[in-house]
């Protein structure tokens, strides 16, 4: 069959993706319609060796025929995206990371060899964020098919190095799927992946990839408009973990910083004063916390300036629970986009009304 690409209704095709410190704008992020192979050659050439040995180890399935099939990721708004996609075709969906969990420092048990021994697909994120899972899984079995999805969509020109991320550690921000528009690759990678070992339900995959990029461009749609009612000036995150770089790239937002090293200790006493006078000289309006790692630093640094402390963030702890409609990648983007966009002073009633009433399928299992 032919595979339907989404264009968006509005204008997100032509975001750029630059990496950390560059004022270029010349590197743009792949169509989210297009297919796996073609969304790696924004920048071509041997500095996307990584991205391109990721997209063809996507497309190297084959026809699984008999029986549903199996599938395994890592953390929850992957694994919800891939039950969405999968939606009632029989396509078992199960989530590796149990949610609550530091996705950078989880070790799978060698329980989960099981799950990924059996799976017919692996979906990772990549960028070196949940690589025991991904190593487990290729020791687990020779011929399951790994998809580290966030690294086969982002070209290295587009990686960014940050505050818990240095360039020096090797390993960039992982965080892609805070960014819409970088979250329409991924369900185009989890669709062609599906639809090639279970072509049967090519159709059904399609449909369900059509009705949640809808719902991904609404959201990143009326995320734009929101980001419009905050003031200039105050379109500035501190967060407690550095998951909002790709976000604030598109959005253009600026990051002040993130209390989290990239040791993933505390903070040293001379981080928290630099941060202390970066905030007073920043005039940032709120800092964020998470409301799964609660941050005694942050709340700290609220009280020396005088500035809002908001802790009710998720990076990737999904809301409400297992079948709610809140429960999901979009509940998680439009609960975090709420959240920021009203601590930051704008007005969030255009998020607030994006319908994200996606059915979560019963087959998703969702460690806790």
């Amino acid at each position: 069959m032919r595979r339907r690409f989404v264009l968006p209704a509005v204008a997100l095709l032509s975001m750029s993706l630059v990496a950390c410190g560059s004022q270029s704008s010349s590197d743009t992020v792949p169509q989210p319609g297009a297919e796996l192979s073609d969304a790696n050659t924004a920048d071509p050439g041997a500095g996307d060796v990584e991205a391109q040995a990721a997209a063809a180890a996507c497309n190297a399935g084959k026809p699984i025929a008999g029986r549903p099939l199996r599938v395994a990721s890592t953390v929850a708004p992957i694994t919800n995206l891939i039950g969405l996609i999968a939606g009632s075709t029989g396509t078992v969906v199960n989530g590796i990371v149990p949610e609550g969990t530091n996705s950078h420092t989880y070790e799978p048990p060698p329980s989960a060899a099981v799950n990924l021994e059996n799976a017919d697909a692996v979906f990772v994120n990549g960028l070196a964020l949940d690589d025991p899972t991904r190593d487990l899984a290729s020791s687990s079995s020779k011929n399951t098919l790994i998809c580290e999805v966030g690294t086969a969509i982002l070209p290295k020109t587009g990686w960014i190095y940050d505050f818990s991320f240095p360039k020096e550690a090797g390993h960039p921000n992982p965080h892609v799927w805070t960014n819409p528009p970088m979250v329409l690759s991924y369900v185009t990678a989890i669709r062609d992946v599906l639809a090639t070992l279970d072509p049967t339900h090519a159709a059904q995959y399609d449909d369900n990839y059509v009705k949640l990029s809808s719902v991904i461009m609404q959201l990143d749609a009326a995320m734009k408009t929101a980001v419009e009612t905050i003031p200039a000036n105050d379109r500035k995150l501190l967060t407690y973990h550095d998951a909002y770089a790709y976000f604030a790239q598109h959005y253009d937002m600026e990051i002040i910083g993130a209390i989290q090293p990239a040791s993933f200790e505390e903070p040293s006493p001379q981080d928290i004063a630099n941060l202390i006078a970066q905030v007073k000289s920043s005039g940032v309006k709120a800092i964020f916390g998470s409301e799964v790692f609660p941050s005694s630093v942050l709340e700290q640094i609220g009280k020396e300036t005088g500035v809002r402390y908001v802790d009710t963030l998720r990076d990737d702890d999904l809301p409400g629970k297992p079948g709610d409609v809140d429960h999901s990648w979009a509940g998680l983007m439009k609960f975090d986009f709420i959240t920021i966009v009203e601590a930051l002073g704008g007005d969030a009633k255009v998020l607030k009304a994006v319908n994200i009433n996606t059915k979560v399928p019963d087959k998703a299992n969702y460690p806790q």
